[in-house]
C-alpha cells in the first residue's frame, strides 16, 4: 500500500475524468494510489476508470454510491475509510493536475499543516481540446501553448509559470486566504480522522472549506500553496446547485465558526465525540 492516496471526486464526467487521470500518469511521483470516490454516475464512469485499470500504470479504486442528488460528503468520507494512507491528497475529476503534482504536495507537507493548493481555470472550447498528447508532452499546462489556442493573457498566468522563489513570494503575498478547496488540498490522514472527517449534511458550497474550519480549530495550520501547487479546471456548467443548499452550508459554516468546532457527528462516525 502506498503511504500517499490520492482521492479524486467525480460524477457524470467521464470525457473530464479521462482527462484527469491522464495527468496522474504523467506523474514525476510515482508512488501514489488512486481513490475515485463516485457520487453515483452511469456505467460510462465506471468504463473509462475500467480501462485505466487495464492500462496498469495507476492503482485505482472505485469507490460508488446510488445518485441521490449532490452528496459528495458522503462519498469522500467513504474514500477515506478505504485508504489507510497516511496522507490523503484530494481533487475533482474535473482538474488535470499538472506533472509536478503529487511530488509538490509530498515535498511542501508538514506535521500539524494542511496544503491550500491552486488551479488554473481554462475555458470551456480549450478544456474540451485538450487531447491526450497534449496532456503527456506537457503542453496544456505551457502558458503560451495556451495562449496560442486562444487564451486571454492575465496575471493569473504566474501560476503556471512561476517556480521555485518566484512561486513562494507569490504564495507569501497573496491576499487570497489558504482554505481547504476540494479541488486541490491535502492533509494528513490522522488529522482528517480526528475531526470526523466531512459534515455529510452539506451538500454543494463551501463543503470541503468546513472541513478546512475545523481542522483550524484543531490548530492545524492551512498552509498557502496555490502558484506552487497546480491543477488546470476544466469548463462545465454545475447544474446540481440550489440556492437552498448555499444557505444551508452558509449556516453549518457559520456554527462551526462560531463554536469553534473540531467535531462533526455528521462525518466519519454518526456518534457524538
Amino acid at each position: 500500500m502506498s503511504s500517499v492516496s490520492v482521492i479524486i471526486s467525480t460524477y457524470n464526467q467521464p470525457e473530464w475524468l479521462t482527462k484527469a487521470l491522464w495527468g496522474f500518469e504523467g506523474q514525476t511521483e510515482k508512488d501514489f494510489d488512486i481513490i475515485i470516490a463516485d457520487d453515483g454516475s452511469t456505467s460510462e464512469t465506471e468504463e473509462v476508470i475500467q480501462k485505466f485499470q487495464q492500462k496498469g500504470i495507476l492503482k485505482i479504486t472505485h469507490v460508488w454510491q446510488e445518485d441521490d442528488g449532490f452528496q459528495k460528503t458522503k462519498i469522500l468520507n467513504k474514500a477515506i475509510q478505504t485508504t489507510e494512507a497516511e496522507y490523503l491528497i484530494f481533487t475533482d475529476g474535473d482538474c488535470i493536475p499538472r506533472f509536478d503534482l503529487v511530488e509538490k504536495h509530498l515535498a511542501m507537507r508538514k506535521e500539524g499543516c494542511f496544503l491550500s493548493g491552486g488551479y488554473f481555470k481554462l475555458p470551456e472550447a480549450i478544456s474540451a481540446s485538450i487531447s491526450e498528447d497534449d496532456v503527456h508532452s506537457r503542453k496544456c499546462f505551457d502558458a503560451a501553448w495556451l495562449v496560442s489556442q486562444g487564451l486571454e493573457k492575465s496575471f493569473k498566468h504566474n501560476k503556471l509559470t512561476a517556480t521555485g522563489g518566484k512561486a513562494k513570494f507569490l504564495n507569501w503575498i497573496t491576499p487570497t486566504k489558504a482554505t481547504w478547496d476540494g479541488n486541490n488540498a491535502s492533509g494528513w490522514r490522522s488529522d482528517i480522522v480526528a475531526v470526523n472527517g466531512f459534515d455529510e449534511r452539506m451538500q454543494y458550497g463551501g463543503e470541503d472549506r468546513e472541513l478546512g474550519e475545523r481542522l483550524m480549530n484543531m490548530g492545524v495550520k492551512p498552509i498557502q500553496a496555490r502558484y506552487s501547487l497546480v491543477t488546470l479546471h476544466l469548463e462545465h456548467s454545475q447544474g446540481y446547485v440550489t440556492e437552498e443548499m448555499l444557505a444551508k452550508n452558509k449556516q453549518i459554516r457559520k456554527q462551526t465558526k462560531t463554536d469553534k468546532s473540531t467535531w462533526t457527528p455528521f462525518g466519519l462516525r454518526k456518534t457524538e465525540k
